[in-house]
């Protein structure tokens, strides 16, 4: 029965708090062999002038977007050809990578090179799952694809895995794998 104790500066909401405490157990677990009713996290909370570093009185940072809620905000945007929303969730340095092509910097490189390959795309998602890693925040967004060829005839329960490199909030690296390729008519 594993037990976190958390003690970090007041300031963030309850949902912050909520996804903090089930990070730390699923951290937890990726080691510990415990169910998720069996790990115990506790956050506490201190008062800004209860803490002190360097002879200084800080103030917590605020929290970071929820990734997985970041790169679903992005996936409706660029669904409903919204470019201006989904373009506000991407970072400085942005790139995606498609099959078959290198790496794009622009939505509007990645509406050119899909143009002639199909006339609307929508997805289903089984999942999207957020992983922590030592370097920028990494989610992953799986599930089948739907929508219609060039020609008008429609296509549907095409695979497809996007991961998401989530920087300061912003995406920043977008992988892009399905089988588009073997279903072309």
């Amino acid at each position: 029965m594993p037990v976190i104790e958390l003690h970090l500066l007041e300031g963030y909401d309850d949902a912050a708090l909520t996804r903090m405490g089930a990070a730390l157990t699923d951290a937890v677990r990726l080691v510990v062999p415990a169910d998720p009713e069996a790990v115990t996290v506790m956050i506490h909370e201190r008062r800004p002038a209860q803490y002190m570093r360097g002879r200084t009185q800080r103030t917590g940072a605020p929290a970071l977007p929820d990734p997985a809620e970041t790169v679903r905000a992005y996936l409706d945007a660029m669904e409903a050809r919204d470019l201006d929303a989904a373009r506000a969730h991407l970072g400085e340095g942005f790139t995606m990578t498609f099959p078959g092509t290198g790496p794009m910097t622009t939505l509007e490189e990645l509406i050119a090179w899909s143009r002639p390959r199909y006339a609307r795309i929508a997805k289903t998602y089984e999942a999207i799952e957020t992983c922590p890693t030592p370097g920028p925040a990494v989610v992953y967004a799986r599930g089948t694809l739907s929508g219609e060829w060039p020609d008008g005839a429609p296509f549907s329960g095409i695979r497809f895995i996007d991961r998401f490199e989530l920087t300061g909030g912003r995406i920043t690296r977008q992988d892009v794998w399905n089988d588009i390729a073997e279903m072309r008519p």
